[in-house]
């Protein structure tokens, strides 16, 4: 493969994949999607592709069949000028949230990442509960979490702050920066050895486009200033896919109010460990640790070493992620129920028109 396509983050996996695709059809990935266009890099430079017939038929199957910033694709170029994107090749690592509205489908928020940044300012005092959350979505997806606290230069306590965060996110390093002073910056560029590709997730107004400009050197993205009361303001309106001068490949997306977990057992295993495992400890696998008698989590919880906060994050997280199953189990089977009804149908048609 071109030295251009292992600069765009290309991997072993995907690289194979690649091997067997025909001639004719031009490898790339994807940086933005528009209404049913897709900005795609190649080695040969930008592309903006429309979806093909065949593609458009997965997706009206499966809504998260359709490209998103960080898919691998090949594309069609067609002697009239137009360039179609044939398909996706398959994801090694997906960001997916519940949509927003409560619907038991996923948004697919990214793919192909090796490192997820959970970008949180220091200003105001981080919400260490939804720091939380990021990291169950982000160890479902399958890519390597990294907690980054930007704005260090307006706090005199980033390190104890830090230390926090780091007992909230066991498994994951914790990386304390500042991208007016550059202070902190060495440690997040190491997060790109190897032309790595890193998504960048957060509320609105922590930082992350202020970072991408600092690792890149330049003013790629438009950033605003920082407000009185030292919250961030808004800025990124779309997820897009941007390679880094000095090798890497970074995922800015907007700022998400909402981080609606879908199923998420993996993910939330990963993110709470030390609960997960007290669970297990419990005289009945059934355990509520309310009133069981020999509920390892409850003596935790008396005896400190497991906080009350931390218990109640992952309580609502548990719920809310087995809320969202039984949501997804209803609506498979009413999707079956209603393939089982057309396929009756068509039978009983097709038998009468053979009478």
């Amino acid at each position: 493969m071109s030295a251009t396509l292992q600069a765009l983050g290309l991997d072993t996996a995907t690289a194979s994949h690649l091997q067997s695709v025909p001639a004719e059809l031009v490898p790339g990935r994807v940086a933005r999607v528009d209404k049913g266009l897709a900005t795609v890099l190649t080695a040969d430079g930008p592309a903006r592709a429309t979806w093909s017939g065949a593609l458009l038929a997965e997706i009206a199957a499966d809504p998260q069949a359709g490209p998103c910033t960080g898919d691998w694709v090949v594309l069609r170029y067609w002697p009239d000028d137009r360039i179609t994107l044939e398909s996706v090749l398959p994801r090694r690592t997906t960001i997916v949230r519940a949509e927003v509205g409560g619907s038991s489908r996923g948004q697919v928020l990214a793919s192909n990442v090796d490192v997820i940044a959970i970008v949180v300012g220091l200003v105001p005092e981080p919400n260490i509960s939804r720091i939380e959350r990021f990291l169950a979505l982000a160890w479902e997806s399958g890519a390597r979490p990294v907690v980054v606290l930007t704005k260090s230069d307006l706090v005199g306590d980033a390190d104890a702050v830090a230390e926090d965060v780091a007992q909230a996110a066991p498994g994951a390093d914790v990386l304390v920066c500042s991208a007016s002073t550059g202070s902190g910056l060495v440690d997040v560029r190491a997060l790109f050895d190897g032309n790595a590709t890193l998504a960048l997730l957060g509320s609105s107004g922590a930082g992350k486009s202020s970072l991408v400009n600092a690792l890149a050197g330049v003013e790629l993205l438009d950033v605003q200033d920082i407000r009185e009361d030292g919250k961030g303001r808004h800025t990124s309106v779309r997820r897009e896919l941007i390679v880094l001068p000095a090798g890497g490949v970074v995922i800015d997306t907007p700022g998400l109010r909402g981080i609606g977990l879908q199923e998420s057992g993996e993910g939330l295993a990963a993110a709470f460990p030390d609960v997960t495992q007290l669970a297990e400890q419990c005289k009945f696998k059934d355990c509520s640790h309310v009133s069981e008698p020999d509920c390892a989590v409850r003596a935790a919880l008396e005896d400190g070493t497991l906080s009350y906060r931390r218990y109640e994050s992952w309580v609502k997280l548990q719920r809310e992620a087995a809320f969202m199953a039984r949501r997804a189990d209803a609506r498979l089977r009413a999707q079956a129920n209603k393939e089982r009804a057309r396929a009756t149908k068509a039978y009983r048609r097709d038998n009468t028109s053979r009478r």
